[in-house]
């Protein structure tokens, strides 16, 4: 088992009165945000650390929740760890829309007292940062020293440069993009597709007739899994081992080992994430696209960041190839921000943010105990 030198931690939920403006035109609120935090706030209140999490993951970044759960990122936080919570107050937030205690989808529509499902208003990477600051200021912290992502948590952490910029210090981006390219939509849309055109998702709205789409979330979770790993990860765990020596020469049945391991996989996280919020976290996914404004050009965007950046990129990553990290660091260049790059040699495909590579977590301890010094001063 993962080391969970935290021990239990407790979530706690934040309720918000004003109405969050959103991108899409339309202000929600109220709502709620679940919360966890991990370390002590210093006296200064300059030692926080703001924690983004990627589409499946929650505001348990770290520690055993109560139910026996390791934190998604407890290899990287924690007492000793490259994010050292002896020396920073780390926070994690679950994402408007999730389905892991904020406010979501399966929450009730005030309008209606039925379940939002899928008139649940559409969110983006930038209204989960500005719900994000209102969590920073209800601690009463006013600069963080740095926010932390990868992949979709490391979008934020660049849209947190860019709309908030004199409220961080350090902006840490992980195996991210600054946009999608055409074939992840491609990929997100085969995903939505097989969702919304399961007899159970009834348009949105299933949990009025007790029913799951379990059978189009357990497809599109295969698809996305897939993308996640490196061909040479899946064919070293993998290759064409068979279940049964014996081929039963059928269509249907499950005779690879891969088959069955995506099968488990696609089960696995039927069982516990909703459908809609998946669609909901995918679209933000979608939108992400900062040089939008600027015509496609990705420079402007940045134009009024303040931070010191880190990029770090895998090189089997192809899902946000090392490729897309350059287009975030020339861009950041461009306009003479303090920027690191590293691309680190990995074989473990886009999943290897989550996992403990030592030069990967000797780059992020480098930088957190540069940091920290700086807390310091």
């Amino acid at each position: 088992m993962p080391s969970a030198s935290l021990g239990q931690v407790q979530p706690q939920t934040l309720r918000f009165d004003t109405p969050l403006p959103l991108r899409g035109g339309s202000a929600f609120g109220p709502y709620e945000l679940k919360v966890e935090t991990y370390g002590q706030l210093n006296a200064a209140k300059s030692n926080a650390v703001l924690v983004c999490h990627a589409l499946n993951a929650s505001h348990h970044v770290a520690g055993v929740a109560k139910d026996g759960a390791i934190g998604w990122w407890d290899n990287l936080i924690g007492p000793g760890k490259p994010l050292d919570t002896d020396r920073f107050f780390v926070i994690g937030v679950n994402n408007l829309g999730s389905c892991f205690g904020s406010t979501g989808p399966m929450h009730a529509n005030p309008a209606t007292g039925k379940a939002w499902g899928a008139d649940f208003p559409v969110v983006t990477v930038e209204d989960w940062v500005d719900a994000q600051a209102r969590v920073v200021d209800h601690f009463g912290i006013t600069q963080l020293a740095a926010v932390l992502g990868g992949s979709l948590g490391g979008m934020q952490a660049l849209s947190w440069a860019m709309r908030h910029p004199e409220r961080l210090r350090h902006c840490l981006a992980i195996a991210t993009a600054p946009c999608l390219s055409a074939q992840n939509l491609a990929f997100n849309e085969v995903a939505r597709r097989a969702i919304v055109t399961d007899p159970d998702f009834h348009g949105g709205h299933y949990y009025e007739h007790g029913v799951l789409p379990a059978r189009g979330l357990k497809v599109a979770r295969m698809l996305g899994h897939i993308t996640y790993l490196s061909d040479d990860v899946m064919d070293a765990k993998f290759g064409r081992e068979r279940r049964a020596e014996t081929p039963l020469f059928s269509t249907q049945e499950v005779e690879f080992q891969i088959e069955s391991y995506l099968r488990h996989q696609g089960d696995k996280f039927a069982g516990y994430f909703d459908a809609n919020s998946y669609l909901l976290i995918q679209r933000a996914l979608d939108y992400f696209d900062p040089a939008a404004e600027f015509g496609g050009a990705l420079a402007p965007a940045f134009a009024q960041a303040r931070c010191k950046f880190l990029v770090a990129s895998f090189t089997t990553d192809w899902r946000f190839s090392p490729a897309r990290s350059r287009e975030i660091v020339q861009a950041l260049l461009d306009n003479n921000l303090d920027v690191s790059y590293a691309e680190i040699d990995a074989p473990h495909g886009h999943d290897a943010f989550l996992l403990e590579d030592p030069r990967y977590h000797q780059l992020l301890r480098h930088r957190f105990n540069h940091i920290a010094r700086e807390v310091r001063a």
